[in-house]
């Protein structure tokens, strides 16, 4: 082979064969989402509301939400139910809630909207028939590197 014909073999060969090695990009699935960004919010914005940090649940409830809008976006259909459907159903008036609980400073009523959300998690979960995955309140945070008393 001359020079000029070993070049273009391999400016045709080296960029297929680096593309054949390339895995596909990585695809959450439901599971995923909800262990990766969901319950992480639901547990910093538990532990937050039991802090009384008004200003750092107010942060959660809304990266909880656009967690949820997050598992809508990738995972719109999980067998033949409606995910939009179901989280809608299931934490909308709830989150409302929270937002006007955190806005007034309520504890008693963050407490009641907190223990709605969790168990509208897990009655979802038992209508998809996974009625072993059970959510509840952070009795200790996880989160040991993070204080989530309020800054005073």
């Amino acid at each position: 082979m001359k020079p000029i014909q070993v070049t273009l073999f391999l400016a045709v060969i080296l960029p297929l064969a680096a593309a054949a090695q390339t895995p596909p990009p990585y695809k959450p699935g439901l599971g995923d989402l909800m262990t990766m960004t969901v319950q992480p919010r639901h547990a910093k914005l538990g532990l937050a509301g039991q802090e009384k940090n008004w200003a750092y649940a107010a942060y959660e409830v809304h990266e909880l939400e656009e967690a949820l809008e997050h598992v809508v976006t990738y995972v719109p259909k999980w067998r033949d139910l409606n995910i939009g459907q179901l989280i809608e159903a299931t934490t909308k008036q709830p989150i409302e809630a929270l937002e006007a609980a955190i806005k007034a400073a309520d504890a008693a009523k963050f407490d009641a909207a907190y223990k709605q959300l969790t168990e509208g998690c897990n009655a979802c979960h038992k209508s998809v028939k996974l009625p072993m995955i059970v959510i509840k309140a952070p009795d200790r945070s996880a989160f040991p590197n993070q204080d989530f008393a309020p800054v005073r």
